[in-house]
């Protein structure tokens, strides 16, 4: 040194850290340049390929958990989770296959045109020739673990993805071990990962979160990284790289790292080299224009619809498979239906009514289950705490976020033990969410269970029971739970203890497909012989003034468009006088003198309403939630019933000058209806 400048040295760490964002630029740019020629040649037309959703199968309602989807000789074959076997679709019908498998998922196909299938209930990967027999090809039957080496004896924890290499290899994607495995030569090795979480880097120092979707793409492995919200690369000598995602858990579009995830479950590869991603309830892609970016090609929110590509609706697809003309397959699960995305208007688009019949009715939901409380012992009656369409949050006009509640609230005691009341397997791949929360749950197929401690008592010890499986930091304290695909419960085994919200918050019916509780499920002696109380009457024009009674006047006059609010709220028998449950119905009726009340139903919660229409069913101010007051102030005048919500009034115009009576209805599940009356006046 000695006075002498050193040109290769920097001076001050603010030179050191210039260097280091310079030298990390040009990696990036480097980088991007290379994403940019592994898409080359992908681009189509200005509008993509896909512009058409059609039903190509399940309409009659025989598949139970359509999850991985493959073609072969011009044919569709579905895994079907729920009922353990492999379909194939004949002339848009489902014919069984191949029975016998447990929890079967993802499906490819080999050289020889063999259905390969991670059958993650077993633990294996089994193989399904052409006349839908099914042999052994790796794990051990019913055995879960981690354990390279030779096929007959490695051993995989809950395998959801699977893929065929151009070399012939089988690519998995070890779910539940978090780890990328390839069967090759009859032997089993590990290429990448080797604990849970997110790190990029070399494959035995990379990590994983529950990997689902797994396929290859040129020389490389592309995984769907499902609890790390992104997209990752495996190279053939196992080095990790993420290729898109910044892991925050929405759903946003753009460019590759800044773009978001849901839940990423599928991903396929076109012959151009376009990526397609089953993610959440919506279709993502990657390629098909000049730069490659995420952009969704399907509507995000759950439903069902077909039609235009960007306003279809899906719920929570799990499968990608691309047919003979480039189709792209869709298994969608939680519909229970095959779908197909083409670029042309030709198939056939689901209608209301074939909507309505896949739906699950609350007698046969009945049907399913012996009566019986989610507590021990089990025909001993609970108190019931909240009812589905209730408001939770609050309704304001500068936009607070209000939502519907969609389950029972049965109350219990703090670290109470909550119990399964019915039998069913974990379909859901990440089915276990919100550890450590007030909001900890389990999704079973048709039922959920909220606000539990899964898997362990009141002061945390985990359950002897190794479906549940934990994960603990370095210090040894949980950080989290899971429950594998294909995990199997009876009704009244634990779930879990009750958290300090003290009751569990029971979903009745699959996902987007909610029922209200009390007409789904059989309740040992529950009753309700309470009738409504109706609080309030209020009358709004059309922009929210609230109308009153004019002085020296004994009755309101309406003039032009008139809103209905109803204040009102229900009891059980049993419930304490502070408990307020939501109404089952609500209506109402303009009457002359001597018309025969008939109600005008407008408000039913008979099923989950849509999402969309919180803010049509409750006026600002209406709110309720854990602790505070709580106001039901329903909008009578709309019109809410499932899937179907409008907005709408008394319109004056139709109605003769005079004076009328307001009668206004609210009515129980269990029949008891109350009334109250306004007089009013139309004055045009």
């Amino acid at each position: 040194m000695n006075g002498v400048e050193q040109p290769f040295m920097f001076r001050t760490r603010k030179q050191i850290r210039r260097a280091l964002l310079a030298i990390a630029g040009c990696i990036l740019v480097l980088a991007s340049l290379g994403i940019i020629l592994w898409f080359s040649g992908v681009a189509t037309d200005g509008e993509g390929p896909y512009r058409y959703v059609r039903t190509v199968a399940g309409m009659e309602g025989l598949m139970g958990e359509p999850f991985g989807v493959a073609v072969t000789g011009g044919a569709i074959f579905v895994s079907d989770g729920e009922q353990g076997k492999i379909w194939r679709i004949e002339s848009g019908q489902p014919v069984s296959f191949a029975e016998g498998l447990d929890t079967p998922s993802a499906i490819a196909v080999d050289k020889a045109g063999n259905l390969i299938v991670a059958d993650s209930g077993s633990h294996t990967i089994k193989l399904v020739n052409s006349v839908g027999q099914i042999s052994l090809l790796a794990g051990v039957e019913g055995r879960s673990g981690f354990a390279d080496g030779d096929a007959a004896t490695a051993l995989f924890n809950g395998p959801i993805g699977v893929a065929v290499a151009a070399d012939g290899r089988i690519l998995v994607a070890d779910t539940y071990n978090d780890r990328i495995r390839v069967i090759e030569n009859g032997r089993v090795i590990t290429l990448a990962g080797y604990d849970r979480g997110y790190i990029d880097g070399d494959g035995v120092e990379a990590k994983f979160d529950t990997p689902c979707g797994i396929t290859a793409w040129q020389d490389k492995i592309l995984v769907a990284d499902t609890a790390n919200r992104r997209l990752r690369v495996v190279e053939p000598d196992g080095r990790v790289w993420t290729l898109a995602g910044d892991g925050d858990g929405g759903l946003k579009d753009g460019l590759l790292s800044a773009s978001s995830f849901v839940q990423p479950t599928a991903i396929a590869v076109d012959k151009r080299g376009s990526v397609f991603v089953a993610d959440g309830n919506s279709i993502r892609q990657i390629g098909g224009g000049t730069m490659p970016i995420v952009q969704t090609i399907s509507d995000h929110r759950r439903g069902l619809r077909d039609g235009q590509s960007l306003r279809a609706r899906f719920n929570r697809p799990s499968g990608l498979a691309f047919d003979d003309t480039g189709n792209l397959i869709v298994a969608d699960s939680e519909n229970r239906l095959i779908r197909k995305f083409s670029s042309k208007s030709v198939g056939h688009d689901i209608t209301a009514a074939e909507v309505e019949f896949l739906r699950e009715k609350p007698l046969e939901f009945k049907a399913l289950q012996l009566p019986r409380w989610p507590y021990d012992p089990p025909l001993a009656k609970r108190d019931i705490a909240g009812t589905l369409g209730e408001i939770r949050g609050e309704m304001r006009a500068d936009g607070e976020d209000a939502r519907f509640h969609n389950g029972l609230d049965i109350a219990g005691a703090y670290g109470e033990t909550a119990r399964f009341i019915r039998d069913e397997k974990v379909l859901r791949p990440t089915a276990a969410e919100n550890f450590g929360t007030s909001r900890e749950l389990i999704r079973m197929p048709t039922l959920g269970y909220i606000h539990i401690r899964l898997g362990r008592d009141q002061a945390s010890r985990t359950f002897d029971d190794a479906r549940y499986q934990f994960e603990r930091d370095t210090a040894g304290i949980l950080i989290g739970v899971r429950v594998p695909r294909g995990s199997a419960f009876k009704a009244g085994e634990p779930v879990g203890t009750l958290n300090s919200m003290n009751h569990i918050h029971l979903i009745a019916g699959r996902t987007g497909y909610e029922m209200n509780a009390l007409d789904a499920l059989i309740l040992p002696d529950l009753t309700d012989s309470r009738s409504p109380v109706i609080e309030k009457i209020a009358l709004f024009d059309q922009n929210w003034k609230e109308i009153e009674t004019a002085a020296n006047e004994k009755r309101i006059r309406l003039t032009g468009k008139t809103r209905i609010t109803v204040r009102a709220y229900d009891q059980a028998d049993g419930n304490s006088e502070r408990r307020r449950l939501g109404v089952y119905r609500l209506g109402y009726q303009i009457l002359k003198p001597g018309t025969i009340p008939e109600p005008n139903w407008t408000i039913r919660f008979d099923r989950m309403p849509s999402p969309e229409a919180v803010n049509f069913v409750y006026a600002n101010g209406s709110k309720s939630g854990a602790t505070g007051e709580t106001v039901f102030d329903y909008v009578v005048t709309n019109f809410v019933d499932g899937d179907d919500f409008r907005e709408d009034f008394i319109d004056t115009a139709s109605l003769a000058n005079g004076i009328y009576t307001l009668r206004v209805f609210a009515a129980d599940y269990f029949g008891n209806i109350s009334i109250k009356d306004m007089t009013i006046e139309v004055l045009k």
